[in-house]
């Protein structure tokens, strides 16, 4: 049973495009230290939550709190203006699908760059919180190499170790491993699981069943734009009670054992 404090609190998250509603009144708690998996089938609503909760996809109503602090507000209540959203996005890390690092930069140049361009640390001491992340996710041997020199995985981990390198409060998880070949998806899995063992807060957004299962403290099952149903991973897998789940398990059956 999850006893530590409730880091990430959403209610009522409601997004819309036109007349389509992509996210349906989402309620949601994350306790510090807490690793959520959210599964569920293509266009159930799952990329569109992650990118509301630090706004970078504004929604229509509800409301999303990281450490008391209610994010797309300002703290008299009025809506954020530019400079405070750029800094409420700070307390969040992204890692997304697609690595999206700078080619002409090394791996510790990558992860460096947010720290001095936005935390103002001198180029020193951002290279040095660089090394320390990368070492953090087994890249020690390849911090002066580009990303064309490196595999998928081993890009998708920079990208990890840029997140981390700014300190943020939890971390959000696009398909980490959806655009890598399958042999590199186990060591950015294992990164990942390294991260959830230090006690580092993520929400997960994944297809990899197997990291689900055995890494997650709580997986968030997604239909229509509503979470359908939640919990730990032996109940939410081995004891699904709603039909939807059922069915997308079955369907995933193989991946599973």
């Amino acid at each position: 049973m999850v006893t530590a404090p409730v880091l990430l609190s959403v209610r009522n998250l409601t997004k819309q495009y036109g007349d389509r509603i992509v996210l349906g009144g989402i309620d949601i708690d994350v306790h510090q230290g807490e690793t959520v998996t959210i599964i569920g089938a293509s266009g159930s609503g799952k990329t569109t939550l992650l990118r509301c909760l630090n706004w970078l996809e504004r929604p229509e109503h509800g409301d999303v709190h990281l450490g008391g602090e209610n994010i797309g507000h300002a703290k008299d209540g009025r809506a954020a203006n530019e400079g405070e959203l750029a800094r409420q996005r700070r307390l969040f890390g992204f890692v997304f699908q697609r690595f999206n690092l700078f080619p002409h930069l090394t791996a510790t140049e990558n992860v460096a760059l947010g720290p001095r361009r936005v935390l103002g640390m001198s180029r020193g001491e951002a290279e040095a919180r660089a090394i320390k992340q990368l070492t953090r996710v087994r890249l020690a041997e390849h911090l002066n190499k580009r990303p064309s020199q490196l595999s998928g995985g081993q890009q998708q981990r920079v990208a990890i170790a840029r997140a981390l390198a700014m300190e943020p409060s939890i971390i959000l998880f696009d398909e980490p491993t959806s655009a890598l070949d399958p042999e590199l998806v186990q060591e950015v899995l294992d990164a990942m699981r390294g991260l959830a063992a230090e006690g580092m807060t993520m929400v997960v957004v994944t297809h990899e069943m197997r990291f689900a299962r055995g890494v997650a403290d709580r997986v968030v099952f997604m239909a229509d734009g509503k979470i359908v149903e939640e919990g730990p991973p032996d109940v939410v897998f081995n004891a699904p009670r709603d039909p939807r789940l059922q069915r997308f398990l079955r369907h995933l059956e193989p991946s599973l054992t």
